[in-house]
């Protein structure tokens, strides 16, 4: 019962995430974190990205314990992108404030917090 729950909030979250990251195209994040290299270093990045994404999913799928810790990794992630442009957008920063970007990103938290925890309690279990 709980690989199967697990994997369909891997799967949800991986949407959500992978949405945030077309959305962050159309605020142009690389600015936000001044990275150089602008769209094209930006896009060259999401490749393994999504990459890693779509494996740990697979594995996820699996139930194996690398299922597990790319689960952490996108639970963390998912975390860490609310928790930074909240920061941000405290900050006074304009990306991110769209109606649907915020629901992503709030989406994001939500299913994040109960992707990390199922995954900690199935390894703690």
């Amino acid at each position: 019962m709980i690989p199967d729950v697990l994997f369909w909030l891997y799967f949800a979250n991986a949407i959500l995430i992978i949405t945030h990251e077309i959305d962050s195209g159309y605020w142009r994040e690389w600015e936000l974190f001044g990275m150089r290299g602008g769209i094209d270093l930006f896009l060259l990045l999401h490749i393994p990205m999504l990459g890693a994404i779509l494996y740990g999913l697979i594995e996820a799928h699996k139930g194996t314990m690398t299922g597990a810790v790319f689960s952490l990794i996108l639970g963390g992630a998912g975390i860490f992108a609310f928790c930074i442009h909240t920061y941000f957008i405290k900050k006074g920063r304009p990306e991110f404030r769209g109606m649907m970007s915020q629901a992503i990103l709030y989406a994001t938290l939500v299913i994040s917090l109960l992707q990390t925890c199922l995954t900690l309690y199935r390894l703690l279990a």
